[in-house]
Protein backbone atom coordinates (compact mmCIF):
# COMPACT_ATOMS: atom_id res chain seq x y z
CA UNK A 1 0.00 0.00 0.00
CA UNK A 2 2.10 3.16 -1.09
CA UNK A 3 1.84 6.16 1.03
CA UNK A 4 1.66 9.47 -1.69
CA UNK A 5 1.54 13.14 -0.03
CA UNK A 6 0.18 16.23 -2.29
CA UNK A 7 -1.05 19.40 -1.13
CA UNK A 8 -4.66 20.39 -0.98
CA UNK A 9 -4.78 21.76 -4.92
CA UNK A 10 -3.06 18.54 -5.74
CA UNK A 11 0.05 21.05 -7.07
CA UNK A 12 3.12 18.66 -7.01
CA UNK A 13 6.58 19.46 -5.33
CA UNK A 14 9.73 17.44 -5.05
CA UNK A 15 10.62 15.73 -1.57
CA UNK A 16 13.57 18.00 -0.49
CA UNK A 17 16.05 15.78 0.70
CA UNK A 18 19.98 16.02 2.22
CA UNK A 19 22.54 13.30 2.71
CA UNK A 20 25.11 14.29 5.17
CA UNK A 21 28.57 12.72 5.32
CA UNK A 22 32.08 13.67 6.51
CA UNK A 23 33.31 13.41 2.96
CA UNK A 24 33.29 11.69 -0.27
CA UNK A 25 36.56 9.38 0.42
CA UNK A 26 36.38 6.09 -1.25
CA UNK A 27 34.17 4.06 1.23
CA UNK A 28 31.03 2.07 0.88
CA UNK A 29 29.08 4.45 2.50
CA UNK A 30 30.06 7.10 0.51
CA UNK A 31 29.83 5.01 -2.85
CA UNK A 32 25.67 4.36 -1.62
CA UNK A 33 25.32 8.26 -1.04
CA UNK A 34 26.63 9.01 -4.64
CA UNK A 35 24.36 6.24 -6.32
CA UNK A 36 21.13 7.49 -4.23
CA UNK A 37 22.03 11.05 -5.43
CA UNK A 38 22.52 9.51 -8.80
CA UNK A 39 19.83 7.34 -9.51
CA UNK A 40 16.86 8.74 -7.34
CA UNK A 41 14.29 9.45 -9.45
CA UNK A 42 14.32 13.45 -9.51
CA UNK A 43 10.88 13.96 -10.44
CA UNK A 44 10.24 12.49 -6.98
CA UNK A 45 13.19 13.50 -4.97
CA UNK A 46 15.28 16.73 -5.19
CA UNK A 47 18.58 14.91 -3.40
CA UNK A 48 21.38 16.96 -2.15
CA UNK A 49 24.80 16.16 -0.04
CA UNK A 50 25.68 17.45 2.83
CA UNK A 51 29.72 17.61 3.13
CA UNK A 52 31.89 17.79 6.23
CA UNK A 53 34.81 17.88 3.96
CA UNK A 54 35.20 18.86 0.33
CA UNK A 55 37.28 15.62 -0.12
CA UNK A 56 37.66 12.23 -1.78
CA UNK A 57 37.24 10.52 -5.29
CA UNK A 58 33.36 10.28 -5.34
CA UNK A 59 33.42 14.40 -5.49
CA UNK A 60 34.19 13.82 -9.72
CA UNK A 61 31.04 11.79 -9.63
CA UNK A 62 28.90 14.82 -8.17
CA UNK A 63 26.81 17.76 -9.76
CA UNK A 64 28.54 20.36 -7.61
CA UNK A 65 25.55 22.48 -7.56
CA UNK A 66 24.17 19.80 -5.47
CA UNK A 67 26.65 19.56 -3.03
CA UNK A 68 26.60 21.40 0.60
CA UNK A 69 29.86 22.37 1.94
CA UNK A 70 30.20 23.33 5.85
CA UNK A 71 31.91 26.59 6.02
CA UNK A 72 34.98 25.72 9.02
CA UNK A 73 35.62 22.60 8.11
CA UNK A 74 36.36 21.67 11.86
CA UNK A 75 35.32 19.12 13.40
CA UNK A 76 34.51 20.94 17.14
CA UNK A 77 31.91 23.26 14.75
CA UNK A 78 30.89 20.46 12.56
CA UNK A 79 27.39 20.72 14.14
CA UNK A 80 26.65 24.14 13.57
CA UNK A 81 28.05 23.69 10.14
CA UNK A 82 25.44 20.31 9.57
CA UNK A 83 22.71 22.87 10.98
CA UNK A 84 24.00 25.84 8.72
CA UNK A 85 23.90 23.71 5.59
CA UNK A 86 19.77 22.77 6.78
CA UNK A 87 19.26 26.01 7.16
CA UNK A 88 20.39 26.85 3.44
CA UNK A 89 19.06 23.74 2.25
CA UNK A 90 15.60 23.56 3.52
CA UNK A 91 15.42 19.80 3.29
CA UNK A 92 12.14 18.03 4.84
CA UNK A 93 14.38 15.01 5.47
CA UNK A 94 17.84 14.19 6.13
CA UNK A 95 20.06 11.32 6.49
CA UNK A 96 23.42 10.87 8.14
CA UNK A 97 25.51 8.00 7.39
CA UNK A 98 28.04 5.80 9.85
CA UNK A 99 28.29 6.81 13.76
CA UNK A 100 30.62 9.80 13.73
CA UNK A 101 27.77 11.93 11.74
CA UNK A 102 24.68 10.72 13.03
CA UNK A 103 26.58 11.93 16.95
CA UNK A 104 27.11 15.46 14.93
CA UNK A 105 23.79 15.59 13.38
CA UNK A 106 22.31 14.97 16.66
CA UNK A 107 23.70 17.58 18.04
CA UNK A 108 22.99 19.64 15.42
CA UNK A 109 19.31 19.09 15.37
CA UNK A 110 18.68 19.91 18.94
CA UNK A 111 20.12 23.31 18.18
CA UNK A 112 17.48 23.58 15.46
CA UNK A 113 14.70 22.65 18.12
CA UNK A 114 11.63 21.65 17.01
CA UNK A 115 11.23 22.81 13.39
CA UNK A 116 14.11 20.37 12.30
CA UNK A 117 13.63 18.45 9.72
CA UNK A 118 12.91 14.55 9.91
CA UNK A 119 15.43 12.66 10.93
CA UNK A 120 16.42 9.51 9.06
CA UNK A 121 19.85 7.73 11.45
CA UNK A 122 21.91 5.04 8.97
CA UNK A 123 23.89 2.68 10.78
CA UNK A 124 26.36 0.66 8.20
CA UNK A 125 28.77 -0.56 10.42
CA UNK A 126 28.51 -2.74 13.82
CA UNK A 127 28.10 0.23 16.37
CA UNK A 128 29.77 -2.18 19.24
CA UNK A 129 32.66 -3.44 17.42
CA UNK A 130 33.36 0.31 16.61
CA UNK A 131 33.28 1.43 19.50
CA UNK A 132 35.90 -1.20 21.13
CA UNK A 133 37.72 -0.41 17.93
CA UNK A 134 37.89 3.69 19.01
CA UNK A 135 38.58 3.32 22.87
CA UNK A 136 40.49 0.72 25.36
CA UNK A 137 38.47 1.92 28.32
CA UNK A 138 35.55 -0.03 29.62
CA UNK A 139 34.19 2.82 31.29
CA UNK A 140 34.73 5.05 28.43
CA UNK A 141 33.52 2.43 25.79
CA UNK A 142 30.09 2.14 28.35
CA UNK A 143 29.68 6.17 28.13
CA UNK A 144 30.26 6.12 24.02
CA UNK A 145 27.60 3.06 23.59
CA UNK A 146 25.38 4.85 26.11
CA UNK A 147 25.17 8.62 24.45
CA UNK A 148 24.68 6.88 20.95
CA UNK A 149 21.83 5.10 22.19
CA UNK A 150 20.33 8.17 23.15
CA UNK A 151 21.06 9.47 19.80
CA UNK A 152 20.00 6.83 17.88
CA UNK A 153 16.84 6.75 19.85
CA UNK A 154 16.09 10.86 19.20
CA UNK A 155 15.80 9.60 15.21
CA UNK A 156 12.60 9.50 14.04
CA UNK A 157 13.52 6.46 11.67
CA UNK A 158 16.87 4.17 12.24
CA UNK A 159 17.45 2.48 9.12
CA UNK A 160 20.45 -0.12 9.03
CA UNK A 161 21.92 -2.41 6.34
CA UNK A 162 21.35 -5.69 6.71
CA UNK A 163 18.12 -7.52 8.82
CA UNK A 164 21.33 -9.49 11.49
CA UNK A 165 22.56 -5.92 12.54
CA UNK A 166 18.54 -5.05 12.85
CA UNK A 167 17.87 -8.05 14.85
CA UNK A 168 20.83 -7.44 16.97
CA UNK A 169 19.63 -3.75 17.59
CA UNK A 170 16.27 -5.06 18.88
CA UNK A 171 17.26 -7.35 20.94
CA UNK A 172 20.26 -5.47 22.84
CA UNK A 173 19.36 -1.94 23.03
CA UNK A 174 15.48 -2.22 22.73
CA UNK A 175 15.07 -0.68 19.62
CA UNK A 176 11.15 -0.50 18.19
CA UNK A 177 10.81 -2.75 15.00
CA UNK A 178 7.99 0.00 13.84
CA UNK A 179 10.99 3.01 13.68
CA UNK A 180 14.09 0.87 12.54
CA UNK A 181 14.11 -0.83 8.84
CA UNK A 182 16.45 -2.63 6.43
CA UNK A 183 17.49 -1.25 2.98
CA UNK A 184 20.33 -3.02 1.69
CA UNK A 185 22.92 -0.84 -0.04
CA UNK A 186 22.45 -0.49 -3.97
CA UNK A 187 24.96 -1.26 -6.81
CA UNK A 188 25.18 -0.19 -10.27
CA UNK A 189 25.01 -3.64 -11.94
CA UNK A 190 24.86 -2.24 -15.60
CA UNK A 191 27.71 0.42 -14.71
CA UNK A 192 29.91 -2.25 -13.02
CA UNK A 193 29.53 -5.15 -15.57
CA UNK A 194 30.73 -2.00 -18.05
CA UNK A 195 33.14 -1.78 -16.25
CA UNK A 196 34.34 -5.04 -15.37
CA UNK A 197 34.52 -5.84 -19.14
CA UNK A 198 37.49 -3.14 -19.46
CA UNK A 199 40.99 -4.34 -19.50
CA UNK A 200 43.15 -4.43 -16.57
CA UNK A 201 45.71 -0.98 -16.98
CA UNK A 202 48.77 -2.96 -15.43
CA UNK A 203 48.13 -6.50 -16.34
CA UNK A 204 50.22 -9.10 -13.89
CA UNK A 205 52.49 -11.43 -14.46
CA UNK A 206 50.49 -13.90 -12.55
CA UNK A 207 47.09 -15.15 -11.88
CA UNK A 208 46.17 -13.26 -8.62
CA UNK A 209 43.89 -13.58 -5.24
CA UNK A 210 41.66 -9.84 -4.88
CA UNK A 211 40.83 -7.93 -1.86
CA UNK A 212 39.75 -4.39 -1.68
CA UNK A 213 38.87 -2.48 1.71
CA UNK A 214 40.32 0.27 3.50
CA UNK A 215 43.83 -0.47 4.85
CA UNK A 216 42.63 -0.72 8.68
CA UNK A 217 42.40 -3.50 11.82
CA UNK A 218 38.40 -4.09 10.90
CA UNK A 219 38.81 -4.94 7.15
CA UNK A 220 41.32 -8.37 8.50
CA UNK A 221 44.29 -7.78 5.85
CA UNK A 222 46.85 -9.21 7.96
CA UNK A 223 44.57 -12.24 8.61
CA UNK A 224 44.25 -12.79 4.97
CA UNK A 225 47.68 -12.06 4.10
CA UNK A 226 48.76 -14.78 6.99
CA UNK A 227 46.38 -17.32 5.32
CA UNK A 228 47.78 -16.36 1.80
CA UNK A 229 51.75 -17.66 3.21
CA UNK A 230 50.27 -20.84 4.43
CA UNK A 231 47.40 -21.71 1.41
CA UNK A 232 49.88 -24.19 -0.68
CA UNK A 233 47.32 -23.68 -3.83
CA UNK A 234 48.40 -19.79 -4.08
CA UNK A 235 51.97 -20.62 -4.25
CA UNK A 236 51.70 -19.55 -7.83
CA UNK A 237 49.49 -16.78 -7.34
CA UNK A 238 49.84 -13.08 -6.25
CA UNK A 239 47.35 -11.47 -4.03
CA UNK A 240 46.58 -7.99 -5.11
CA UNK A 241 44.89 -5.58 -2.34
CA UNK A 242 43.40 -2.07 -3.09
CA UNK A 243 42.57 0.30 -0.94
CA UNK A 244 44.42 2.78 1.15
CA UNK A 245 45.21 3.35 4.89
CA UNK A 246 47.32 3.67 8.03
CA UNK A 247 48.00 -0.33 7.81
CA UNK A 248 49.85 -0.44 4.69
CA UNK A 249 53.45 -0.36 6.15
CA UNK A 250 52.49 -2.48 8.98
CA UNK A 251 50.98 -5.10 6.10
CA UNK A 252 53.71 -4.86 3.73
CA UNK A 253 55.98 -5.34 6.93
CA UNK A 254 53.83 -8.41 7.98
CA UNK A 255 54.48 -9.80 4.22
CA UNK A 256 58.08 -9.30 4.21
CA UNK A 257 58.67 -11.08 7.48
CA UNK A 258 56.14 -14.38 6.02
CA UNK A 259 58.33 -14.39 2.75
CA UNK A 260 55.56 -13.14 0.43
CA UNK A 261 56.20 -9.50 -0.02
CA UNK A 262 57.37 -10.05 -3.68
CA UNK A 263 53.56 -11.95 -4.11
CA UNK A 264 51.76 -9.38 -2.14
CA UNK A 265 50.74 -6.08 -4.52
CA UNK A 266 49.86 -3.13 -2.68
CA UNK A 267 47.57 -1.52 -5.79
CA UNK A 268 45.92 1.66 -3.85
CA UNK A 269 42.45 3.28 -4.49
CA UNK A 270 41.35 1.99 -7.74
CA UNK A 271 38.57 3.80 -9.85
CA UNK A 272 37.69 0.54 -11.65
CA UNK A 273 37.98 -1.74 -8.81
CA UNK A 274 35.40 -4.35 -10.75
CA UNK A 275 37.83 -5.05 -13.45
CA UNK A 276 40.33 -6.30 -10.86
CA UNK A 277 37.36 -8.63 -9.50
CA UNK A 278 36.71 -9.88 -13.03
CA UNK A 279 40.20 -10.76 -13.92
CA UNK A 280 40.55 -12.54 -10.30
CA UNK A 281 40.96 -16.38 -9.31
CA UNK A 282 39.08 -15.59 -6.01
CA UNK A 283 38.07 -12.39 -4.08
CA UNK A 284 38.13 -12.59 -0.78
CA UNK A 285 36.72 -10.01 2.30
CA UNK A 286 38.08 -11.59 5.07
CA UNK A 287 36.82 -8.59 7.63
CA UNK A 288 36.41 -9.03 11.43
CA UNK A 289 33.36 -6.44 11.37
CA UNK A 290 31.15 -5.16 8.61
CA UNK A 291 27.35 -3.33 8.58
CA UNK A 292 27.06 -4.99 4.81
CA UNK A 293 30.23 -5.04 2.70
CA UNK A 294 29.78 -3.27 -0.51
CA UNK A 295 32.64 -4.88 -2.23
CA UNK A 296 31.04 -8.19 -2.03
CA UNK A 297 27.87 -7.36 -4.04
CA UNK A 298 30.53 -5.77 -6.52
CA UNK A 299 32.47 -9.04 -6.57
CA UNK A 300 29.71 -11.17 -7.01
CA UNK A 301 28.40 -9.15 -9.90
CA UNK A 302 31.47 -9.09 -11.71
CA UNK A 303 31.45 -13.19 -11.31
CA UNK A 304 34.63 -13.66 -9.28
CA UNK A 305 33.97 -16.79 -6.85
CA UNK A 306 33.80 -15.07 -3.51
CA UNK A 307 34.75 -16.01 0.03
CA UNK A 308 34.09 -14.14 2.86
CA UNK A 309 34.23 -14.06 6.81
CA UNK A 310 31.57 -14.83 8.83
CA UNK A 311 32.09 -11.62 10.67
CA UNK A 312 28.96 -9.35 12.20
CA UNK A 313 27.21 -8.41 10.14
CA UNK A 314 26.89 -8.32 6.77
CA UNK A 315 28.49 -10.75 4.45
CA UNK A 316 26.90 -14.05 5.14
CA UNK A 317 23.79 -12.61 4.72
CA UNK A 318 25.00 -11.58 1.41
CA UNK A 319 26.13 -14.60 0.74
CA UNK A 320 24.73 -18.14 0.77
CA UNK A 321 27.44 -20.78 1.82
CA UNK A 322 27.90 -23.27 -1.11
CA UNK A 323 25.48 -21.49 -3.39
CA UNK A 324 26.80 -18.21 -4.52
CA UNK A 325 29.91 -18.27 -2.23
CA UNK A 326 31.97 -19.28 0.49
CA UNK A 327 32.06 -18.30 3.99
CA UNK A 328 34.57 -19.11 6.49
CA UNK A 329 34.99 -17.99 10.56
CA UNK A 330 36.21 -14.59 11.25
CA UNK A 331 39.33 -13.93 12.72
CA UNK A 332 40.81 -17.03 11.81
CA UNK A 333 43.89 -16.98 9.70
CA UNK A 334 44.23 -20.84 9.72
CA UNK A 335 40.48 -21.46 8.31
CA UNK A 336 40.42 -18.52 5.39
CA UNK A 337 43.57 -20.21 4.41
CA UNK A 338 41.74 -24.08 4.14
CA UNK A 339 39.20 -22.13 2.53
CA UNK A 340 40.91 -20.75 0.07
CA UNK A 341 42.98 -23.97 -0.18
CA UNK A 342 39.24 -25.35 -1.61
CA UNK A 343 38.15 -22.87 -4.02
CA UNK A 344 41.51 -22.62 -5.67
CA UNK A 345 41.78 -26.58 -6.17
CA UNK A 346 38.30 -27.12 -7.34
CA UNK A 347 37.86 -25.01 -10.72
CA UNK A 348 34.42 -26.93 -10.90
CA UNK A 349 33.23 -25.76 -7.09
CA UNK A 350 35.11 -21.98 -8.03
CA UNK A 351 32.52 -21.91 -11.53
CA UNK A 352 29.16 -22.88 -9.84
CA UNK A 353 29.77 -19.89 -6.93
CA UNK A 354 31.06 -17.39 -9.33
CA UNK A 355 27.43 -18.55 -11.64
CA UNK A 356 25.35 -18.20 -8.42
CA UNK A 357 27.07 -14.95 -6.87
CA UNK A 358 26.21 -13.34 -10.42
CA UNK A 359 22.81 -13.98 -9.68
CA UNK A 360 22.79 -13.26 -6.75
CA UNK A 361 23.80 -9.51 -7.63
CA UNK A 362 20.81 -8.91 -8.87
CA UNK A 363 19.40 -8.64 -5.92
CA UNK A 364 21.45 -5.49 -4.78
CA UNK A 365 20.87 -3.69 -8.07
CA UNK A 366 19.67 0.28 -7.71
CA UNK A 367 16.45 -0.71 -9.83
CA UNK A 368 15.49 -2.68 -6.97
CA UNK A 369 17.05 -0.74 -3.53
CA UNK A 370 16.96 2.67 -4.64
CA UNK A 371 13.03 2.55 -5.12
CA UNK A 372 13.14 1.43 -1.39
CA UNK A 373 14.94 4.46 -0.37
CA UNK A 374 12.40 7.18 -2.33
CA UNK A 375 9.80 5.51 -0.66
CA UNK A 376 11.33 6.32 2.83
CA UNK A 377 12.22 9.46 2.13
CA UNK A 378 8.67 10.49 0.87
CA UNK A 379 6.91 8.46 4.01
CA UNK A 380 9.62 10.69 6.30
CA UNK A 381 8.75 13.99 4.08
CA UNK A 382 5.13 12.91 4.84
CA UNK A 383 5.71 13.94 8.54
CA UNK A 384 7.39 16.70 8.55
CA UNK A 385 4.44 18.78 8.57
CA UNK A 386 1.04 18.59 9.95
CA UNK A 387 -0.99 16.11 7.40
CA UNK A 388 -4.49 14.84 7.46
CA UNK A 389 -5.41 11.47 6.40
CA UNK A 390 -8.06 10.78 3.67
CA UNK A 391 -7.71 7.00 2.33
CA UNK A 392 -8.94 7.14 -1.71
CA UNK A 393 -7.46 6.24 -5.33
CA UNK A 394 -4.38 7.74 -6.89
CA UNK A 395 -3.57 7.02 -10.47
CA UNK A 396 -0.62 5.58 -10.32
CA UNK A 397 0.82 8.40 -13.07
CA UNK A 398 0.65 10.66 -10.06
CA UNK A 399 4.00 11.99 -8.25
CA UNK A 400 4.60 10.81 -4.64
CA UNK A 401 5.68 14.04 -3.51
CA UNK A 402 5.49 16.83 -0.37
CA UNK A 403 5.39 20.72 -0.66
CA UNK A 404 7.40 23.21 0.39
CA UNK A 405 5.31 24.64 3.02
CA UNK A 406 1.38 24.70 3.36
CA UNK A 407 -0.64 21.77 4.85
CA UNK A 408 0.25 18.33 3.74
CA UNK A 409 -2.42 15.43 3.01
CA UNK A 410 -1.32 12.05 3.30
CA UNK A 411 -3.35 9.46 0.25
CA UNK A 412 -3.18 5.98 0.96
CA UNK A 413 -3.32 3.67 -2.36
CA UNK A 414 -5.35 0.91 -1.87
Amino acid sequence: MPVWCANDDGAAMRVRVMLLLGSLDGGGAERVAVNLANHCNPSLVDLRLGLLRRHGPYLEEMDAGRVEMAASGSLWRAPLDIARMIRAAQPQVVMSFGMGVNMLTWLALKALGPDRPRWICREDSNPDAEIRNLLASHAGRAAVRKTTQWAYRSADYLLVVGHDLAAHLVRQDGFEPGRLGVIHNPIDLAGIERSAAEPLEVKPSRPFIVSAGRLVAQKGHDLLIKAFAECRAARDLDLVILGQGPLERTLKEQAAALGVADRVRFSGFQHNPWTWFAHSRLFVLPSRWEGFGNVVAEALACGAPVLVSDCDFGPREQVEHGHSGWVAPSGDAGALARAMEDLLNDPVLAARLAAGGRARARAFDISRIVPSYAELFIEQASMHRPYRVRSGALSPRAPALATADGEFRLVVEE
